[in-house]
């Protein structure tokens, strides 16, 4: 007990202690700082997929209604803003009606079937991309190459 009493207390009258801690500090700083930084990206990450969901049901809810699409647009994107700001998770506007418009048209309710969006979100801000598919359907194309019985029925019909 007495040479377990003389380290403590050597070690607490040489300053080993104070060198100990800033050691431990100088390493768990940088851990601690790894750990934040990759809970405020999970958090991001979670941020836009609500945000994503959000967006395609308020697109989704106003598909049946009597207003023109501008309207539609300014009040999908007024309630996802809402709901967001309710939950406490602020995202700025630009970013909201960039998720309502990538929503809108990615929707199988508003029959925007030839465009494909994306949303990007980076350490420089959000970046939306728009691109129109002009291909024509394969099915429809194959129905209308392909032969068919029924055509020959008719001319046969008509001889």
């Amino acid at each position: 007990m007495k040479t377990a009493n003389t380290i403590i207390n050597w070690i607490i009258q040489s300053g080993a202690i104070v060198w100990l801690f800033y050691f431990a500090l100088a390493i768990g700083k940088p851990w601690v700082e790894g750990k934040v930084k990759t809970a405020k990206t999970t958090q991001q990450k979670e941020a836009w997929t609500l945000l994503e969901q959000v967006a395609m049901t308020a697109v989704n809810s106003l598909v049946g209604s009597d207003k023109d699409g501008d309207k539609k647009f300014v009040e999908a994107s007024t309630q996802t803003q809402a709901y967001l700001e309710n939950h406490g998770i602020d995202i700025d506007m630009h970013a909201v009606q960039a998720a309502v418009q990538a929503a809108y048209e990615k929707s199988p309710l508003t029959g925007q079937q030839n465009t494909e969006s994306t949303v990007t979100t980076s350490t420089d801000g959000v970046t939306t991309s728009i691109t129109k598919h002009d291909e024509k359907d394969p099915v429809l194309e194959a129905i209308k190459t392909a032969p068919n019985r029924a055509n020959d029925l008719a001319e046969e019909g008509e001889k």
